[in-house]
């Protein structure tokens, strides 16, 4: 059995839901960044950890990705076309969705106090927006990222527009407020929000 280890105020939450989705049984630990049972499996203290077999994997995408392969589901085989192009969004939406959000957490609540700088805000919202134009035409056609088929970068994607939205980011693009309303609307996607308040 797996054990996610993380919060799901947290990129724990993309762990949390693809084993949601996949239906297989986990345990879920909600520990906190840093605290004694996260250090434990990574020394960096960062969530989320997924645990098999006595074994730690860290970084959500890495999970991501890992049990994606495993299981068959949600990505395209390796060394395929469609595979190239799932993985190119994938970084995409790391370099332009998670790396702004993460930036601005930083400098909201994340380093100390007195070296951060709020200002920093603005340019990251201003950088956001115009991530999403650039999306909104790699994107597919069908309901999800790639298209027809649900992969990796949904849930990451997903995961991005719910932070922008607690963050106050604005979700400028149309095509991603309809598609966000849609993925949230998943039940898989509302259990993993359940643990959040169990």
């Amino acid at each position: 059995m797996y054990t996610v280890i993380g919060t799901v105020k947290s990129r724990a939450a993309r762990v949390i839901w693809m084993l949601e989705e996949l239906g297989v049984p986990f345990e879920h630990v909600a520990a906190t960044p840093r605290s004694a049972g996260v250090v434990e499996f990574n020394p960096a203290g960062k969530i989320p950890v997924l645990i098999e077999d006595g074994t730690p994997i860290t970084d959500s995408t890495a999970i991501l990705q890992y049990l994606a392969d495993k299981h068959g589901r949600f990505t395209h085989p390796a060394g395929t076309l469609p595979r190239a192009r799932q993985d190119g969004l994938t970084q995409f939406l790391l370099d332009e969705f998670d790396a702004a959000l993460w930036m601005a957490a930083r400098h909201s609540f994340v380093l100390p106090e007195e070296i951060r700088h709020s200002s920093i805000k603005d340019s990251l919202k201003w950088e956001f927006e115009r991530s999403q134009h650039t999306l909104a035409q790699r994107i597919g056609e069908g309901p999800f990222v790639m298209g027809e088929v649900m992969t990796v970068p949904d849930f990451i994607l997903t995961h991005c527009g719910t932070w922008a939205l607690s963050a106050k980011f604005p979700i400028v693009e149309r095509r991603l407020s309809e598609y966000l309303d849609r993925m949230r609307a998943r039940p898989a996607y509302r259990r993993m929000l359940e643990r959040a308040s169990a």
